[in-house]
């Protein structure tokens, strides 16, 4: 869609009035951390009646996922008119009103493999955030390696038996449901016999068991198979082509991943945040530390913006996805060791007064991990990205 620079100033002046109307006090803090995240699911405590709110009138607009089409729950906006809802948002400080791995990975894998009716049934809960999803990939013996996955699918009439186990699902404990690689063929090549399956996680033979992390919290878990039947109706896509929407799903996680600093400190530049705390930023080479990470962080997040320009135009991101996560998670952690290096020794206490910083710095350790090692993802760059030789 193309519109003319009076169309969007008009389009910005309408959001800026709705903002201001419809968005609570309390919902202008910026807050970005754990405690003000809205996860959604049909076991989602909210933290305030504001919380809940703001989410029930940005999903009416279909604005907690702008991009997706309005039969499908979303806003059915495009890039330019994201943009300016993002900023717009971003100058009021307005939280983010609802995140979900639903929004981030299932649901642009639906938009490009599931059935109009698979779309029609999954799609408008995760906008609403009344379904909490949860990825089921890696396993004990298959994570860099993905396509090792040995969880069975056996055939059974029109249902499937599955048994077997996932690692490292991040809050199955309290999701709804859960997507899941599971493999339909046995003697297949390890890349083909995977299928991609939709699993609620109230079905019997379903469990889980949460890993308590250095940092003191369980975000992952373990999810265990035990002969649980599961409709072939929930297969997204072909039956054996799973690996497909694997990988266009990983290409939306891994590119999530790359934005997940920028959310960090309110949207507040590093050194600002740095100087707020005791005795401000002084030292010189923390100085320069700080407003080098604050250049390179300008400089992802324009190439991010670039690559979604990339992708809305139709030509995607492919593998500069890997490059994506790459950055991202290298930026977010030298964020984190700057400021526990500004917070010095009191930074260390778990519950002083920066509160869970040293559990957030902990965490930011899993980014490496997460969505691909960044040892895959340099790999990736070097063979498909820059065309070295293996």
């Amino acid at each position: 869609m193309s519109m003319s620079d009076d169309a969007l100033e008009t389009f910005r002046t309408e959001v800026r009035t709705w903002l201001e109307e419809n968005c609570p006090p309390e919902m202008r803090d910026g807050a970005s951390g754990e405690d003000a995240i809205v996860w959604g699911g049909r076991n989602w405590k909210f933290t305030s009646d504001a919380q809940k709110l703001w989410l029930d009138r940005m999903a009416a607009k279909g604005w907690t996922v702008p991009t997706w089409p309005v039969e499908y729950g979303g806003g059915g906006l495009d890039r330019a008119h994201h943009k300016i809802l993002f900023e717009e948002m971003r100058a009021i400080g307005a939280r983010v009103p609802l995140q979900s791995f639903g929004i981030w990975m299932l649901g642009p894998a639906l938009l490009a493999f599931g059935s109009h009716e698979q779309k029609l049934q999954y799609l408008p809960p995760i906008a609403r955030g009344e379904v909490r999803w949860c990825q089921g990939y890696s396993e004990p013996g298959a994570g860099s390696d993905l396509a090792s996955v040995q969880t069975k699918a056996d055939s059974d009439g029109d249902h499937y038996i599955v048994n077997g186990q996932k690692i490292w699902t991040s809050y199955a404990d309290k999701a709804d449901c859960i997507f899941a690689l599971v493999r339909t063929d046995r003697d297949a090549p390890k890349h083909l016999g995977i299928t991609f399956l939709l699993i609620d996680m109230e079905t019997p033979g379903v469990t889980t068991k949460p890993i308590r992390l250095i940092s003191g919290k369980s975000p992952f878990c373990e999810t265990f198979f035990d002969d649980v039947h599961v409709p072939k109706a929930n297969v997204v896509g072909t039956e054996n082509r799973g690996w497909d929407v694997a990988k266009h799903l990983l290409t939306h996680e891994r590119e999530m991943i790359s934005g997940g600093g920028q959310g960090l400190l309110g949207g507040r530049p590093l050194g600002v945040v740095l100087n707020e705390q005791e005795g401000g930023l002084t030292d010189p080479v923390l100085r320069a530390e700080a407003m080098g990470c604050e250049v390179d962080a300008l400089a992802v997040a324009l190439t991010l913006e670039r690559y979604k320009d990339q992708a809305e135009s139709g030509g995607g991101v492919g593998d500069a996805s890997a490059m994506l996560k790459y950055a991202g998670t290298e930026l977010n952690k030298r964020r984190h060791e700057l400021m526990m290096s500004a917070g010095g020794s009191d930074a260390l206490e778990w519950d002083g007064k920066y509160g869970g910083l040293a559990s957030d710095w902990l965490r930011t350790k899993a980014n490496s991990i997460e969505g691909g090692t960044s040892e895959v993802m340099l790999s990736i760059i070097s063979r498909r990205v820059l065309g070295l030789p293996t």
